[in-house]
């Protein structure tokens, strides 16, 4: 049986003619960049999130650029960061000349290792950034303990709606919350958009001067932005994916609870932690490039997220990582495999890759 690793046509099928109004109010107005649906989708991505603002922009990307570049961070300053995520949690620091600082990985949770953080703090950090990685919270308690009055920056790029074991939703705990829209997210625009929440109104006012090239009044710049700025047809999809979200959470959620059910115990599978939203299920296996030609052959999607840790990327080489200083993320990077977890994912195209992962570890 086909099964892909996602499959945006079935999420898109109940809600197209909801959609299609949207867009189609959007078209109507002749009101593209910015303005009332831009407007109305930060205060619902705010409200459902619980921060007080929601400065929309233009990709998750630009999300953590942009909120970086609001505190000031400048060539020679550190951010300390994972060393296992997308490219973007430490592209962003080096764009900005700053120095991205990398912390192991815990194995079992994919998130920095708080344990690792005060070791790398010096007076040059000037900010720390968590990735909540594949949906699910990093520590972050031990991590704002750590950071004392540096300001910490959650990349929760994959994880909206996501909480931690308090209960507290991930890009609420820190001085801001960035967020990806990237169609494949769990929240997912028809195009690149992103999001960034805070409870602070001077950030929030300095963002969104920063989104559109430091101007203020229009025209007038006391300082360099950029062009970040959301555009209102992905704002208009947003607010009508926005009302499934949950809907869409508790399918995953459910479809991540008939895996661990069905799987072998020869693969890791993520622990049942309350609040993971499962933008990705992540397993872990020795055999992990074997499995996936294999899968592949059974027409069953997967994905490698990420097959290099960052700092052995060779744009990082500059850093002087060596193959051995991030055990952890270099381990993950090599056994580690997404399957499809959708919330439209049917029964039996679940048990068809669970069946087929069975099958391999028979030999």
């Amino acid at each position: 049986m086909k099964v892909p690793l996602l499959d945006l046509k079935a999420q898109y099928a109940p809600i197209r003619e909801e959609v299609r109004a949207a867009i189609d109010r959007v078209c109507d107005s002749q009101y593209f960049i910015l303005g009332p649906e831009v407007a109305g989708l930060e205060e619902e991505v705010a409200r459902f999130c619980g921060a007080k603002f929601g400065v929309g922009v233009s990709s998750g990307t630009d999300a953590l650029l942009v909120a970086l570049m609001a505190l000031d961070v400048r060539p020679g300053d550190e951010v300390i960061t994972s060393a296992y995520s997308f490219f973007a949690t430490a592209g962003v620091v080096a764009r900005l000349g700053a120095v991205p600082v990398f912390v192991d990985i815990e194995p079992g949770t994919f998130n920095l290792d708080p344990g690792r953080l005060r070791g790398n703090l010096t007076p040059r950090t000037k900010a720390i950034l968590p990735v909540h990685l594949f949906g699910r919270c990093a520590d972050m308690d031990a991590i704002l303990d750590a950071a004392g009055r540096i300001p910490v920056i959650e990349d929760a790029a994959q994880s909206i709606g996501s909480r931690d074991a308090r209960g507290r939703q991930a890009g609420t705990m820190g001085r801001m919350g960035c967020f990806s829209f990237f169609p494949s997210k769990n929240l997912g625009a028809f195009g690149d958009g992103g999001m960034i929440v805070t409870d602070d109104p001077e950030l929030a006012e300095r963002l969104k001067v920063l989104r559109v090239h430091g101007s203020k009044p229009k025209y007038h710049h006391k300082e360099i932005g950029g062009n970040f700025r959301l555009d209102a047809l992905q704002a208009a999809v947003l607010r009508v994916k926005l009302k499934y979200l949950a809907k869409w959470t508790e399918g995953r959620r459910a479809n991540a609870e008939r895996y661990r059910k069905l799987l072998p115990s020869s693969v890791t599978v993520p622990a049942d932690v309350p609040g993971h939203i499962y933008n990705q299920f992540v397993i872990r296996t020795r055999e992990r490039d074997r499995l996936q030609a294999f899968l592949q052959q059974r027409e069953i999607g997967t994905e490698v997220y990420y097959p290099v840790a960052l700092p052995h990327q060779e744009c990082f080489a500059a850093l002087g990582a060596k193959k051995g200083d991030y055990p952890a993320a270099e381990a993950v990077a090599t056994d580690s495999l997404a399957l499809p977890i959708y919330p439209e994912l049917s029964g039996d195209q679940l048990g068809a890759v669970a069946d087929a992962i069975l099958d391999f570890t028979r030999g």
